[in-house]
C-alpha cells in the first residue's frame, strides 16, 4: 500500500483531491518557539555588622606630692609659745584621665549590578513530514523537489 493510496475522493487536512485526478499532500515540521523570562535568582543584602574590640593605652599622667623633711635643731631656744592655732596648708594636684568616645568615618562599601550575557544552549529534535513516493510496477513518476529550509 502506497503512501498516495487512497487520496482520490478522501477529504482531510493532510490529503486533498480535486477533479484534475491531481493529489496533494501537505508536508508539515516543527519549529522551535523560544522565549526568556526573568527570574528572581537570589538577592544580597549589604548591610553593617558592629565588631567590638578591647583597646588598652598607657596615658602618662602626673601627680604632686609632698615630700616631709625631718631635721634636728640641736634644741634651740625659742621665744614662741606652743598652740595648736598654726598649721601651714599645700595644696596637691593630679592629671586625671577623661576618656570619651566619637565616631570617625572609616571608608564607604558601594554596591551595583550589571549585566552578563551568557548563551544558553538549547537541544531539542524536531520533527518534519517528508513524501514517499512508492511505486509498483512500471509507473512513470517525474519527482521535482523543492529546496529544503
Amino acid at each position: 500500500m502506497g503512501i498516495l493510496d487512497g487520496l482520490f475522493g478522501e477529504n482531510d487536512d493532510n490529503k486533498k483531491a480535486d477533479t484534475n485526478n491531481d493529489a496533494k499532500l501537505k508536508l508539515r515540521k516543527e519549529e522551535l518557539d523560544i522565549n526568556k523570562d526573568k527570574v528572581q535568582k537570589g538577592e544580597v543584602e549589604l548591610g553593617k555588622e558592629i565588631i567590638e574590640e578591647h583597646k588598652a593605652v598607657d596615658v602618662p599622667v602626673k601627680r604632686e606630692e609632698v615630700v616631709i623633711e625631718r631635721k634636728a635643731l640641736n634644741n634651740e631656744a625659742s621665744d614662741s609659745p606652743i598652740t595648736d592655732e598654726e598649721s601651714i596648708k599645700i595644696p596637691v594636684s593630679e592629671e586625671k584621665v577623661n576618656v570619651g568616645k566619637h565616631t570617625v568615618l572609616t571608608s564607604e562599601v558601594s554596591a551595583h549590578k550589571h549585566d552578563v550575557e551568557d548563551t544558553h544552549h538549547v537541544d531539542e529534535t524536531l520533527k518534519r513530514e517528508e513524501a514517499r513516493v512508492n511505486r509498483t510496477g512500471d509507473a512513470d513518476v517525474v519527482d521535482t523537489q523543492p529546496k529544503q529550509q
